[in-house]
């Protein structure tokens, strides 16, 4: 089954830290389609879904900063009301916790990134209720 990766990027909570890897980014000509940031007083993690998340980790890392790869579910599901709903309820059934997740949208469909406690249940529950995923190569070019 397919994952895609993502970039984590660990921040110090403070003024111009975020500006700094998006420059790294922008330099290297690495496009954004997706980011998250959870934060607490002192720190942040920033996760991104980018165009080219092995030259994104590699520049990263250069300028000096806390970065790992890590793979993630990405699933196409339906932009109206209640989709999403239906689709977590199907991870809930199988008690499958979800760790982390966000979203955004594309016009008639929705693109959800999410990491679960167990990857290959995940898995079934995705073919079984024919889900479908997004793959890097897809995901690229949105």
């Amino acid at each position: 089954m397919t994952t895609i990766r993502q970039l984590s990027v660990f921040l110090e909570n403070k003024s111009g830290r975020l500006q700094d890897v998006l420059d790294v980014l922008g330099n290297e000509n690495i496009n954004i389609n997706a980011l998250t940031i959870a934060d607490t007083s002192e720190y942040g993690i920033l996760r991104l879904i980018v165009n080219d998340p092995e030259n994104g980790y590699k520049h990263l890392k250069a300028n000096g900063f806390s970065v790992n790869l890590t793979d993630v579910l990405s699933l196409s599901v339906s932009h109206k009301a209640g989709s999403l709903s239906k689709v977590l309820e199907k991870f809930s059934d199988e008690n499958l916790s979800i760790e982390y997740m966000y979203a955004f949208s594309l016009g008639d469909k929705a693109i959800v990134v999410l990491r679960t406690a167990d990857r290959a249940k995940a898995f079934e529950i995705i073919k079984h209720n024919n889900f479908t995923l997004i793959g890097e190569d897809e995901i690229k070019y949105l």
